[in-house]
């Protein structure tokens, strides 16, 4: 069960592969400018598509550029591998970051899955099922960090969780989260959520509580010189429920018309 009284949030994944940072920073700007609600990168260490050993930037450093680069758009990585750093200095940085911003960050976080990452870098991979239960052990690991820090984060910082297991991943989402994100169909997510709400209450916890987060495509064109129509995609996702709404864009040339597209779609709505 989703809370109707949610505005709409767009969101854009700015992803750190194949441009120099010059114009990754102009792109954090220019979504700012458009009137996005947050600016993502990813956590990974080489490009998930085109060149493999294209040019590529860490994911926690830019983090800390962006809360000075920008002013008003909460930031976050779509999503931190929790394999990949000590929870209790993951719950520093988060804090700095957050102070660095001014109170504009929200962990994004995930168990990992990109196994070229883990083996070039000297991380165990090991099997999907113990990288979910890692991540269960060090999420009430970051929050007590968090409690202990000095200065405390300058607010509860929002926890996003991404990824749709329903036997484990939901189940952390319904303890931990406060913002869901998953990937696919309208119908997909639909049941997704469904699941979410049964973990909901078999923790105790109010479903509402928890802010629905969605991948946006475009819906299909009837002809091949159409053009897509993410405003569309968005319509879908948001009858089922979703309310913060994510396009990821791509370098070297960072296009943000599907960004353009979605925020004028969310204030002709007024939901915004």
């Amino acid at each position: 069960m989703t809370d109707a009284s949610r505005p709409i949030r767009i969101g854009v994944q700015l992803q750190p592969q194949h441009a120099g940072y010059a114009a990754i920073r102009r792109a954090a700007a220019e979504a700012e400018e458009i009137g996005v609600d947050v600016v993502f990168n990813w956590d990974h260490f080489y490009p998930l598509y085109g060149e493999p050993q294209g040019a590529h930037f860490e994911c926690w450093t830019m983090l800390g550029a962006w809360a000075e680069a920008t002013e008003r758009v909460e930031i976050g990585a779509l999503v931190t591998c929790n394999s990949y750093r000590n929870p209790q200095l993951l719950a520093d940085m988060a804090r700095t970051v957050d102070h660095i911003s001014g109170g504009r960050l929200i962990l994004g976080i995930g168990s990992g899955w990109f196994e070229k990452d883990y083996d070039e870098y000297g991380y165990e991979f090991g099997s999907a099922g113990g990288r979910l239960n890692n991540l269960a052990r060090d999420l009430p690991l970051i929050k007590e960090r968090w409690a202990e820090l000095n200065p405390a984060p300058t607010r509860d910082i929002p926890v996003l969780i991404g990824g749709g297991g329903e036997r484990k991943t939901l189940k952390i989402v319904a303890e931990h989260a406060t913002i869901w994100h998953g990937f696919g169909r309208a119908e997909t997510i639909a049941h997704k959520h469904a699941v979410l709400d049964e973990w909901c209450a078999k923790v105790g916890r109010d479903p509402a509580e928890i802010e629905r987060s969605s991948g946006v495509s475009p819906k299909p064109g009837r002809l091949p010189e159409d053009v897509a129509d993410y405003a569309a995609g968005a319509e879908a996702l948001y009858a089922v429920g979703t309310r913060l709404f994510t396009v990821g864009i791509g370098g070297p040339r960072y296009d943000l018309g599907p960004i353009r597209d979605l925020v004028a779609w969310r204030d002709s709505r007024g939901d915004g």
